[in-house]
């Protein structure tokens, strides 16, 4: 009995050395250094992609519903965001004004966050799974958005994350026919920070905007 409260006094004094070295939750609103990152990327990314036509111009496109935040995402492909003005994704309402954007760095081993841009590195998160996505052109020709896959499934069905193909979605069911695929690309392991780009009360790194209201239609929602 005793032996047991010992580990058990060992294992309750090894939780708080952990608990003691885990870092304090940010706030959402921006830390001293991160102002001006966020002042630099609110003003610029507004100026130059103010609507999601501005957006397809530059290499963006849309691949996903409009989620419980209200926000319908737009990515370029280009996951290792250089830059500021780089975002790797950008994410618009339903009526096309510019809500957001996420930046994406390589998620490298042994995983380390990364250090950039005034960022504290508590602001980045992983993505520790690839996963594909697509785009399906109905008979109708309206779009189908948000249709996805963990990436060991389509490697399993034979697929390659590298190059992704239509055909491995026609293996495991996804869709009956390639030619109905119009855009499948890889989204894949990686580092993502984001940033509220219309004004957020709750501040700019917040989860959630109390001004911006999902539409009706939205009923679930993704995120």
């Amino acid at each position: 009995m005793k032996r047991a409260l010992f580990a058990l006094a060992l294992s309750l004094f090894a939780s708080s050395a952990v608990l003691a070295q885990t870092p304090a939750p940010l706030p959402d609103t921006p830390l001293p250094g991160e102002v001006a990152f966020v002042q630099s990327a609110t003003k610029d990314l507004n100026a130059r992609f103010p609507n999601p036509a501005a957006a397809v111009k530059a290499g963006y496109f849309r691949y996903n519903n409009e989620d419980k935040t209200g926000a319908i995402s737009y990515a370029n492909l280009q996951w290792n965001s250089v830059d500021p003005r780089h975002p790797s994704q950008l994410w618009y309402d339903v009526k096309g004004r510019l809500l957001g954007a996420d930046f994406s760095r390589a998620l490298a081993m042994p995983a380390v966050a990364p250090n950039l841009w005034g960022l504290n590195p508590q602001r980045w998160f992983k993505f520790r799974n690839a996963h594909v996505h697509w785009i399906v052109k109905n008979p109708d020709g309206t779009m189908s958005y948000g249709l996805a896959a963990r990436g060991k499934d389509f490697v399993a069905a034979g697929g390659n994350l590298s190059h992704p193909q239509a055909a491995t979605l026609v293996t495991m069911g996804k869709v009956k026919d390639a030619s109905q695929v119009v855009k499948i690309f890889t989204f894949p392991a990686q580092w993502d920070t984001e940033i509220w780009l219309t004004p957020n009360p709750k501040g700019a790194f917040a989860t959630a905007n109390p001004l911006v209201h999902p539409s009706t239609e939205n009923a679930k929602g993704e995120m």
